[in-house]
């Protein structure tokens, strides 16, 4: 949780200080997000390839592991576009691209405002993109602290689901004591796969 709040606070602190210090030109350029996005990809592959519990859990995959991510896209994506029927101003493409998000708080509201610049201007694209970053943030927080009782109403998975890309980091101690160490393999196997998806439903939700 502390994480999550180090991240919202800087962000807070970064539209305080574009909103009172005049920047330089070169920082607020459309060409420096779309860098830091590059250098943000580089790592997530970075991360993934060198994580010595990739290997482990390639080992163990059986073909029923996959319904665990199949779950948490297949939920995430549909109340996104229920959610559509009450946000008026957001199409249903938008509220999935910002639920593709799957917790993945800062890759995909940087994506998110990258990608809908061009079609949308910047003006919209930055708020889109603020609604992702924070209501993945909320997803991530959620899961912290509602674990217990997910687990108790809808089952040891549904935490896991909850927690979308943050499984295999900042929610997994929390996963782990409330679902058990058992599910600490399954826990990792859904967060790599719904890492690995994340710019691509972005990107393709973005596009649309």
């Amino acid at each position: 949780m502390a994480g999550s709040l180090l991240i919202a606070g800087f962000f807070v602190f970064g539209c305080l200080l574009g909103w009172a210090c005049p920047l330089p030109s070169w920082v607020v350029r459309p060409e420096a997000s779309l860098y830091a996005l590059y250098v943000l990809m580089f790592l997530v592959g970075l991360s993934l390839g060198s994580d010595k519990r990739l290997k482990e859990t390639l080992r163990q995959i059986r073909p029923r592991l996959l319904l665990v991510p199949l779950a948490t896209w297949t939920g995430t994506l549909s109340f996104c576009a229920l959610a559509a029927v009450l946000l008026k101003k957001w199409s249903v493409w938008e509220c999935m691209a910002v639920g593709s998000g799957f917790a993945y708080y800062s890759l995909s509201s940087v994506l998110v405002t990258q990608m809908k610049e061009a079609s949308s201007g910047l003006v919209v694209a930055a708020e889109l993109g603020t609604i992702a970053l924070v209501a993945n943030i909320l997803r991530e927080l959620f899961t912290l602290t509602g674990a217990p009782f997910m687990y108790r109403v809808f089952g040891k998975l549904a935490p896991i689901c909850a927690g979308g890309a943050t499984t295999m980091d900042t929610t997994l101690p929390v996963i782990t004591q409330v679902c058990g160490k058992e599910m600490v393999f399954v826990s990792i196997f859904h967060a790599v796969l719904v890492d690995f998806s994340v710019p691509f439903l972005v990107s393709f939700f973005c596009s649309l």
